[in-house]
């Protein structure tokens, strides 16, 4: 059985480090850079008969703007549809219905964001950003 819950209680933080410190958006990042950003974020947990399997969180105010960060199925079950089964769980929390901006960024899964309304930036121009 497939579920989503949004209790950081359930999540295995070593479990998401070991998975993020590889994966090109995240390399390099530490137990203690994933525990800070869970304790920050309104995270969500999918699990396959209580074993997790993926992740995802939401940084928002609650109702201006939300950034969709750090969504993973691992290898095994990946092509199953649980990234849809996780990316619809966000869209429909009730606690996020209020938002009225939502970005994303993605290399290589346009086609799974394109299914819940995200579209290319109407106006990349406006935009800016500075890393570090």
């Amino acid at each position: 059985m497939i579920t989503v819950s949004t209790d950081k209680q359930k999540l295995d933080v070593p479990f998401i480090q070991h998975f993020l410190k590889d994966i090109y958006w995240a390399a390099g990042r530490t137990i203690e850079d994933v525990q800070t950003s869970i304790d920050h974020s309104f995270c969500f947990g999918i699990y396959l008969n209580d074993q997790q399997i993926g992740f995802a969180r939401v940084i928002t105010d609650y109702v201006v703007f939300a950034y969709l960060m750090d969504v993973f199925i691992i290898d095994e079950h990946r092509g199953k549809g649980y990234s849809s089964v996780l990316i619809k769980a966000m869209m429909e929390e009730p606690i996020l219905q209020n938002i009225k901006i939502w970005r994303l960024a993605t290399k290589d899964a346009h086609f799974l964001y394109e299914k819940f309304g995200f579209s290319a930036l109407a106006q990349p121009e406006w935009m800016m950003e500075k890393k570090v």
